[in-house]
């Protein structure tokens, strides 16, 4: 891949607004704010004049817990019209594939528009139909390429630029940091909402960074963009770092340690084996009917840097197995700076086929959609081991980095 001329331009405009931002070099902890904090702190400077659409959920809160929505309803700086919701809902009640529908918000009166599945001309008549001006999108992203926020955000940054909108992104951290991206890059012919766009499944960007990247790479023409970045943020931090409350970004991401784990054992909903819903820990448990201790020592075996694997059993009360026990395997990093969880992810299927003779793909090969083709599976299948799976998206992945590059806001 080149560096193409918005990449320039976007990476011009990206070094400006970082001048302008907040240091990040000699920040405090008790220094450290989030975009929106940022935002309130300027008394809503950016969205001075206009009419607001917000596109969030239930991350989307203070330091104290209260959500944002709540907050700029209740201050009169802010002409809040109207929300948006995404896979999951604005207020979160949905399950994985669903979302709310269209209804006015109990709490605060403001009519909710359902965005989940929604891009392109229809998102953009929802957009116009709400009367805002800007469109504001403030959300908790886990990292990886395949949890669909991201892709959310570029849905509402191609329909905002037909509709004649800006948009404006606060950023929050990257929960699992900011310092590599990983695994293999998607191809454009596997392109599905678990990923739009060429990047990498591990892509070690926030919020504010992938709009950029978006805007100069891959929309059919830019919109006008506003970010508003953290202060304080270090890309080799993990969210623990920041003392901020981990608010679950869908149900099945229940705390920081599953978005550690997720962008590689999320690989096992391409496959008939339990990726651990319908347990207190969803991608930390991995197993199925018939497997035992074996895939754990075999996965032991390989001396993956960070991470022990022990032998497992547990009984899902939903998803795959329901109320059956299984066999399988507990992840547990312990040195989270060593750790890889794409390379992880790729162990872990090589063994587990290896180790048990019931191992199968999903029929509609989904996997293929979650690593962005059909090498991860193909490889496999025809015995290659991790080392060779990984090799195997090497050079894609070091030309999305080069790209990658130009948008980092941070460090």
């Amino acid at each position: 891949m080149r560096l193409s001329r918005r990449a320039l331009l976007a990476a011009t405009t990206a070094a400006a607004s970082l001048t302008s931002a907040p240091p990040t070099h000699a920040a405090q902890p008790s220094r450290r704010r989030t975009g929106f904090e940022n935002l309130a702190a300027s008394g809503y400077e950016q969205l001075r004049g206009q009419r607001i659409g917000i596109v969030t959920n239930p991350t989307g809160v203070t330091r104290d817990v209260q959500h944002i929505v709540d907050v700029m309803h209740a201050d009169g700086r802010v002409n809040l019209t109207a929300v948006f919701g995404p896979e999951h809902g604005f207020r979160g009640t949905a399950q994985a594939g669903g979302s709310e529908g269209r209804y006015d918000d109990p709490a605060t009166g403001l009519p909710v528009y359902d965005t989940y599945l929604k891009s392109g001309r229809p998102l953009a008549d929802i957009f116009t139909a709400s009367g805002a001006d800007t469109i504001v999108f403030d959300i908790q992203d886990v990292g990886a390429r395949f949890y669909t926020y991201i892709w959310t955000l570029y849905d509402c940054m191609e329909a905002a630029q037909l509709a004649g909108k800006r948009c404006v992104v606060l950023d929050r951290p990257n929960p699992v940091t900011g310092r590599a991206a990983l695994g293999p890059v998607l191809h454009r012919e596997f392109a599905t909402f678990v990923g739009r766009q060429p990047i990498s499944q591990a892509h070690g960007m926030t919020v504010a960074e992938l709009a950029r990247l978006f805007n100069g790479e891959f929309l059919p023409a830019p919109v006008p963009l506003d970010t508003v970045l953290m202060t304080g943020w270090r890309r080799s931090e993990f969210y623990d770092a920041w003392d901020l409350p981990w608010v679950p970004p869908s149900p099945n991401m229940p705390t920081p340690d599953t978005a550690l784990v997720y962008s590689g054992t999320c690989l096992f909903e391409g496959t008939n084996l339990s990726e651990g819903r319908g347990t207190t820990r969803p991608f930390e448990l991995l197993g199925a009917e018939g497997l035992d201790g074996r895939w754990a020592a075999a996965a032991n075996e390989l001396g993956l840097p960070g991470v022990h694997f022990r032998e497992a059993y547990f009984a899902p009360t939903f998803s795959k197995f329901q109320g059956k026990t299984v066999g399988g395997v507990q992840i547990h990093v312990h040195d989270r700076p060593a750790y890889d969880p794409v390379r992880t992810g790729i162990a872990l299927l090589v063994t587990a086929k290896r180790t048990w003779s019931g191992f199968a793909w999903r029929p509609d090969n989904w996997i293929d959609k979650l690593t962005g083709s059909t090498r991860v599976r193909t490889m496999i299948d025809a015995g290659a081991d991790t080392e060779e799976v990984v090799a195997g998206w090497r050079e894609e992945l070091s030309a999305f980095r080069r790209i990658r590059r130009n948008y980092l806001l941070y460090g």
